[in-house]
């Protein structure tokens, strides 16, 4: 046995979880077996877990296939679910480090949106009440679920923060498909991303995006949903087949601090599972598949036109300028009503959290192996696109 062989593999994962729903054994239509297979295999050749990452990979693994049994078996003792509709869904996407998480927990404290949070996605069943929504006591169960207080944490809290009530991003919902970049970003699996980027089914992913919203939303509805994910990049003929009245905000920045950024986050997130990090390694190949997938993107809002659908682009630095001005500029754009008690509950959050309440985030190109020349270069006919000017 290898120094990094894992402790589990995908039967017996299927096995715990099975033992922890009572049971259950329906994983409804479309892949999920065979993906969480490719899954583990590649934690065992690619990710270099020590024992702590073992065990998070390996709860990380049993929590979606419980979530995915559950699901399923949910829709079947509530009938009902099926018969949601979701209209005019608000989606964020684009590279990460952006602006796309404070963008979309500022849209979320608006009454009229409804954001995944993050321990309705831990926990899903059974689906959230309006009644309880504030108190279930899996919001406690979630918050206890965190790693301990300690540097790496505290890095990441500066970096993308955590809490139970906040709201959570699509990347982690794909989890339950068994097809995301999530996986990807949290351990060091090549081979498997590499069948996310170029195998993966993502007509399934979105037709079961769309089950997981009735699902959520069935026992507790807003006006609109409000979602977030650079993972939308890799299926956005499917997001748009599956939700054709889309609104979309496309966030933008110089892509030398978004790109470095990026690594800095996946580096540290690995490290906890790791003792084996290369920072260049994450930056050369997360590169690569970013740029791939942001000119997939791009290329298919450019291939046709979609008349149902809306797209915002919305730059990094004018963000940051003034929050509350994009924001008020992406309701109009997609025509959406602006309550005074939205729009009042927006500034009070905008004000709560300026930049850097929860430390500063450093990092710098050199310490990724990251050559601003050369990225600028690659990135030249984005750039261009968008006018996006060096930071």
């Amino acid at each position: 046995m290898s120094e990094f062989s894992l402790n589990f593999d995908a039967d017996t994962l299927i096995a715990d979880a099975r033992q922890r729903t009572g049971g259950l054994e329906d994983f409804g239509p479309g892949p999920f077996v065979e993906p969480l297979k490719l899954f583990v295999h590649s934690l065992e050749n690619d990710s270099k877990l020590n024992g702590v990452g073992q065990y998070i990979a390996k709860e990380r693994a049993l929590q979606h296939i419980v979530n995915r049994l559950l699901y399923v078996n949910d829709r079947k003792l509530y009938p009902a679910i099926a018969e949601e509709k979701i209209v005019k869904p608000v989606f964020i996407i684009g590279l990460g480090r952006t602006g796309s998480t404070i963008l979309h927990d500022i849209l979320a404290q608006d009454p009229a949106n409804r954001a995944p949070l993050t321990w309705e996605i831990t926990y899903p069943s059974p689906p959230p009440r309006t009644a309880t929504f504030e108190t279930d006591p899996r919001i406690a169960q979630t918050e206890a679920g965190f790693p301990p207080m300690d540097f790496r944490r505290e890095k990441f809290k500066a970096m993308h923060p955590m809490g139970a009530q906040l709201s959570q991003e699509c990347v982690v919902i794909m989890g339950d498909t068994m097809c995301t970049p999530l996986f990807h970003n949290q351990f060091r699996v090549t081979s498997y991303q590499d069948w996310v980027d170029n195998e993966g089914d993502w007509a399934h992913v979105y037709d079961f995006h769309y089950k997981q919203l009735q699902h959520l939303q069935s026992g507790h509805k807003g006006d609109r949903w409000v979602l977030k994910t650079g993972a939308h990049m890799w299926g956005l003929e499917h997001l748009l087949g599956t939700y054709p009245d889309a609104r979309i905000v496309f966030t933008h920045r110089d892509p030398v601090k978004s790109l470095t950024s990026y690594a800095s986050l996946t580096a540290l997130v690995r490290s906890m599972g790791s003792d084996h990090v290369d920072n260049f390694d994450v930056a050369r190949d997360w590169n690569r598949r970013l740029k791939g997938k942001l000119e997939h993107a791009i290329a298919v809002r450019a291939a046709k036109d979609y008349p149902d659908a809306v797209f915002y682009d919305m730059k990094f630095s004018e963000f940051v300028r003034d929050q509350f001005a994009v924001v008020e500029k992406i309701y109009e754009a997609f025509d959406l009503p602006m309550s005074e008690e939205g729009a009042a509950r927006m500034k009070w959050f905008i004000a709560d959290n300026p930049q850097g309440k929860h430390g500063i985030h450093r990092y710098s190109p050199e310490e990724y192996g990251v050559d601003p020349a050369v990225v600028r270069k690659a990135f030249r006919p984005y750039i261009e696109r968008f006018d996006l000017q060096p930071e």
